[in-house]
């Protein structure tokens, strides 16, 4: 998998800025990977190592015939220590419901997000998690993860967010609402999502 950065920014910023200032690779299919340089027996074992199940010609990875897109996201978590993971279905069929259903953070404390997705038929390169946070409005903070590269498998991958504090202070209690954008190099919207968290002195 690729080296992950993290770009985050707390002042609000236009819609446009998503495209981050960095030239992608041409794309290539599974097959022209896994075809290329056959002739270079410790190149062929090592591609077989990183596709896994991928590598076998003629066989594609596919997990939902119905589906098109080459990532399935399967739901986020949020990520804090000595308590159960909460959780957001994204394998649900109306995405619009969880906007309207808000879980509560306490204030000040750390956590991580999980995203947990599955990648199927072509490889992704340069998938990034794009995540969006407003407040009455107005975005008060927005953070790019660059997630890497995959290959399809029938496993369930994921990626988990470094480390953020929760906001903290009678000011910063109150409702929030997140735009969420899973995306790649290639520009293919895989999920993109609303959701909402309330931050509250304390857990409910």
């Amino acid at each position: 998998m690729a080296e992950e950065e993290v770009i985050s920014s707390h002042v609000s910023d236009d819609e446009g800025d998503e495209k981050i200032q960095y030239k992608a690779p041409p794309e290539k299919s599974l097959s022209d990977i896994v075809q290329q340089d056959q002739e270079d027996e410790s190149l062929r074992k090592y591609k077989e190592t990183l596709l896994g199940a991928s590598s076998s010609a003629g066989t594609p990875i596919i997990i939902d015939h119905s589906d098109d897109r080459r990532v399935l996201v399967r739901q986020l978590a949020l990520v804090v220590e000595g308590r159960d993971d909460i959780v957001l279905d994204l394998a649900q069929g109306d995405l619009n419901k969880l906007k309207d259903s808000p879980f509560t953070i306490k204030e000040g404390i750390t956590y991580r997000i999980r995203i947990d997705f599955q990648v199927q038929r072509e490889i992704v390169t340069g998938l990034k998690y794009i995540q969006r946070t407003h407040r009455k409005g107005i975005q008060v903070d927005k953070m790019t993860h660059m997630v890497g590269s995959y290959a399809p498998m029938e496993a369930m991958q994921s990626y988990t967010t470094p480390p953020e504090d929760a906001p903290s202070g009678m000011l910063s209690r109150g409702h929030y609402t997140v735009k969420s954008l899973f995306t790649d190099d290639d520009n293919h919207e895989h999920l993109k999502w609303d959701w909402s968290f309330d931050i509250k002195k304390d857990w409910d």
